[in-house]
Order: C-alpha cells, then structure tokens, then sequence
C-alpha cells in the first residue's frame, strides 16, 4: 500500500485534487478533520488543551471552542506551537488507526493524506504508516485570492491567510510530484487522471 502526502497552499485545489483521486479509487484521509475531531466533544486533546490553554476554551458541548482557541494560537507563534505540541501526536495516532484500518480491510492500494500542512509539520511521519510520496497542487497567487474572496473572505483576511502559509517553494522542495490548477476543472480532472496513472504504478512496484 502506498501511502501519499497531498498538500497545497489556500484556494490552490488540494481539496478538488482529493476528490478527484478518491473517485479514481484512492482511500482519501482527510488530516484537517482529524484536528478537529481531537478537540470536539470526547475527543483525545480536549483535556490537554484545557489544562494549557484554560478551563473557559470549554464549550457547552464538552469539546473545545474553536474560534475561542483560534484568537488565542493564530496571533502567537509560541502559543501555537503549544497547540501543536498537544495536537500533532494526537492526529498522528488517529491517522495511525485510520490507515491501520484500510490496510486491514484492503480496500485501497494508495492512501491519500489530505493535509494543509505537511511542510510545516510532523503530520503523517513518525507513524506507523507515514507518507512516502508528495504532491502538491499549485495555482497563481492571484487566481487563489480571487478564490478566497468568492468563498467569503474579505481581501485582506485571504491576503493573510496566504502569507502565513508556506511558499510554494518550500512546497516544491519536498514534492514528488506537482500539479497546476490554474485552469478550468476539465485541466485539473485531466492532470489528475495522469497523477492517478503514476501513482498505481508505484504502488504495483512496491506490491512486486
């Protein structure tokens, strides 16, 4: 089984790219929702995160108030490497069980770890299943802001948020392979579809 890092800058498609390789028949794990799942009610980071960040980042449902604890990591390096700390071994385990499972089941030979992050994190690494391949999907800086503010964000809020990511260089250093969507979907299926091609073809090497 093949295990794959997809990553991608906000509005560059890493998302679309999922979907599209989960309809080819990858076994799609969304890591973004792992770090929420940790932090919801009964989760496994819930209490961790409230003996470091305060008993008031409790919400009325038992898990842990997102936009609360947002204001607090996203404005301080210090504090969100705190976060990390607490969270990044709790989403490792789960991706951990995850993976462990669809191996078990043998539902899919490529794994795809959907994960905003992989440059600037341990995320899928020091598991006992982590990636060996990379792709990251790119687009235009411009096409991506104007995909920001078409979902609702304010310019200055994408500009932000693209400035706080990693560049697309860093991205490229670790990426085996690269896709662009800065076209129209029909582009972005097509290229996928070549990705898909490639990535079967690993995986059947390292099955032989």
């Amino acid at each position: 089984m093949l295990i794959v890092g997809l990553t991608g800058g906000i509005g560059a498609g890493k998302s679309s790219v999922a979907r599209l390789l989960a309809g080819h028949g990858t076994a799609v794990v969304d890591v973004d929702a792992l770090g929420r799942e940790i932090i919801a009610p009964d989760g496994s980071a819930v209490q961790a995160v409230l003996e470091r960040f305060g008993s008031e980042l409790a919400g009325p449902d038992g898990g842990i108030d997102r936009p609360a604890l947002a204001s607090i990591v996203f404005n301080d390096t210090d504090e969100l490497a705190a976060l990390n700390e607490i969270s990044h071994p709790a989403i490792n385990q789960l991706l951990d069980e995850r993976i462990g499972a669809i191996a078990a089941s043998g539902a899919a030979e490529v794994v795809v770890l959907d994960m905003a992050v992989l440059v600037e994190s341990t995320l899928g690494q020091g598991t006992h299943f982590p990636y060996e391949v990379v792709i990251t999907v790119e687009a235009p800086p411009d096409v991506r802001l104007e995909r920001l503010v078409e979902r609702g964000m304010t310019d200055e809020d994408a500009k932000a948020r693209l400035a706080s990511q990693a560049t697309d260089e860093q991205r490229r250093e670790v990426a085996d392979f690269i896709i662009g969507n800065g076209g129209g979907p029909d582009e972005l299926a097509d290229a996928t579809a070549q990705l898909w091609d490639a990535l079967r073809r690993l995986a059947d090497e390292r099955a032989a």
